[in-house]
Formats: structure tokens, sequence, C-alpha cells
């Protein structure tokens, strides 16, 4: 019982060193504001749009060259 119990507390010391870099590490990041998220968030969605009608039209072209091709 004594061995689970040391064992435990190694455990926890490690747990709660971990969570204080954690902690830590967290103070040093510098957060956007909010309009720089929202224009990062803006970029994303244009880029997935764009990128996404594209790889549609190509779909489209190769699904009908495939169509002509076999049959």
């Amino acid at each position: 019982m004594e061995n689970i119990m040391i064992k435990l507390k190694g455990y926890t010391e490690i747990v709660s060193l971990f969570l204080k870099g954690a902690r830590a590490e967290l103070k040093k990041v510098t957060w956007p504001t909010p309009k720089q998220t929202l224009a990062s968030t803006s970029v994303v969605i244009i880029v997935v749009i764009i990128v996404s009608t594209f790889l549609g039209i190509v779909d489209f072209g190769l699904t009908k060259t495939i169509k002509l091709v076999l049959g």
C-alpha cells in the first residue's frame, strides 16, 4: 500500500509541474485581437471557397472526360 502511495505522489508531482509549466507558457503567448481573428477567419473561408470551387470544376471536367472516353 505504501508503494502505491509513493507512486501516486510521484504522478501528482509530475502533473503539477506540467500544469505550472503550461500556465507559464500560456502567459508568454501573444493572443490575436478580435479584429485579427476575424481577418484571418475571413481569409481562410475565402480560400476554402476558391479551392473547393476549383476542385469541383476539375472533378466535373474529369468526370465528363472519362465518360466520353469510356463510353
